[in-house]
């Protein structure tokens, strides 16, 4: 495709493509994963929609594979179209939409947390309590020992006898046992509530890929990932995930293989939680 056609061009041949093989842009946003207000802004030439870089590329990779156009080639008719756009355009409003529900899932997360600490207080000071109490009964009493005093026996009657000597009797040192202590049960305790297990996420790629990770709210992975090298990421409440290409990540879940995020060259965001990551599993 040539680089001096004009920006309507591009948009008009992506449509053209699409009509003629009869699809609806519903269909290619279900197969995609990518929404219909971005795919009919890219076929209006407006690229404002898309994400920057290696991600707005991948996502006009996507929508020629759909249509049935050469991929490598679209992509050049894009950059040649949109030689600065298509490297600094941004997407602020999935950005925003994001944004709004680490917001609202961090409440609810606060909610509960706050929850947990007030039913684990008082059961941490009953178990305290208990635990004091079972090694106060378990230390044995110190030993007394008891020495009787030394007695002497009278003179005999006769003044003409000497008197015998007299002995010294001295009673053996007894040492009193401490009695074993009653055997008293401990009062019951409630059984603290489950506590959630924090998820350990380990990723791979079989060929170079941005990858994306927000964790817990902040973004702790943003590049490119080279073959043979591993991520291991852990989280608590939850991973906003975005790989640029579904099909080249490997990932696994706890130790636990995860199945495929998507197919060759489609961008996916995936939201991955303690609670929900056996859904990813491999069945």
């Amino acid at each position: 495709m040539s680089a001096d056609r004009t920006p309507g061009d591009f948009g008009s041949r992506l449509r053209d493509a699409r009509e003629r093989r009869g699809i609806t842009l519903r269909q290619i946003a279900n197969a995609t994963k990518i929404s219909v207000g971005v795919l009919e802004a890219l076929e209006r030439n407006d690229i404002s929609r898309l994400p920057g870089g290696i991600f707005g590329r991948a996502f006009v990779r996507s929508y020629a594979v759909e249509v049935g156009l050469d991929p490598e080639a679209t992509i050049q008719d894009f950059m040649a179209t949109f030689p600065n756009d298509s490297v600094t355009a941004g997407h602020p409003t999935s950005e925003r939409n994001d944004d709004f529900e680490l917001l609202e899932s961090d409440r609810r997360r606060a909610g509960t947390y706050l929850s947990l600490v007030a039913i684990s207080i008082p059961i941490a000071g009953a178990m305290l309590w208990v635990g004091t109490g079972r090694r106060l009964r378990d230390t044995p009493a110190p030993s007394v020992a008891v020495t009787a005093a030394p007695t002497r026996t009278q003179p005999a009657a006769e003044p003409t006898a000497p008197p015998p000597p007299a002995p010294s009797l001295s009673t053996p040192a007894v040492v009193p046992t401490a009695a074993p202590p009653a055997d008293t049960p401990a009062p019951a305790v409630a059984a603290s509530p489950p506590v959630r297990g924090e998820l350990t996420v380990a990723l791979s790629v079989k060929r170079p890929c941005w990858v994306t990770a927000t964790i817990d709210g902040q973004k702790t992975l943003d590049r490119l990932l080279q073959v043979g090298e591993q991520q291991t990421i852990d989280v608590r409440r939850e991973m906003v995930l975005t790989v640029g290409d579904a099909s080249a990540v490997s990932m696994t879940l706890n130790g636990a293989a995860a199945r495929p995020l998507g197919k060759a060259g489609e961008v996916v965001t995936t939201h991955v939680t303690p609670n929900n990551f056996k859904d990813y599993l491999v069945r």
